[in-house]
């Protein structure tokens, strides 16, 4: 992570599961405990009808179908990132380890170092997600008008999401 994050808490878990281009589901090594991950400062879109494609229909003025159809090329993208079984640091801000749904909040860390949700943001295949305050949002954002610029990822095909 290019940002030193300060009150952070850590774990070590191994990727059971992916949701969609955001979360996965994640079990931690020495507990084995189960839960659900959501990328934290990032938003891609959605891969299902839901009541958020539905909002997002109306306020970006596209179709759920193209909506979708970028939702599943976030998903593979992400997948291509981190495969089920691999282990991954969580780091969560201590001051957000929770959305309202109980998802758990996170940054995954791989083993080298870098991080998925960074990853996601400068290779256009997600957005910075400013509804829940993260240290890393500032720089998420500018990372995300790079990708924007230069048609990285998703942007490569239309010009919002």
């Amino acid at each position: 992570m290019n940002a030193n994050l300060t009150n952070t808490k850590k774990n070590l878990l191994k990727v059971v599961k992916y949701v969609d281009g955001d979360g996965i589901i994640g079990k931690e090594l020495y507990s084995k405990s189960e839960y659900e991950i959501r990328l934290y400062g990032i938003d891609a879109p959605e891969i299902k009808n839901c009541p958020k494609i539905i909002k997002d229909e109306r306020e970006l003025q596209m179709p759920a179908a193209l909506l979708i159809k970028l939702g599943y090329l976030s998903y593979d993208f992400f997948r291509s990132l981190i495969s089920i079984g691999e282990t991954f640091t969580l780091k969560q801000e201590l001051n957000n380890l929770n959305d309202r749904y109980g998802r758990h909040l996170g940054y995954i860390e791989l083993e080298n170092g870098t991080t998925i949700n960074e990853i996601m943001i400068k290779e256009g295949y997600a957005k910075p997600y400013n509804e829940v305050f993260c240290e890393m949002l500032p720089l998420y954002q500018e990372w995300n008008l790079q990708a924007k610029i230069n048609s990285k990822g998703l942007y490569a095909q239309v010009d919002r999401f």
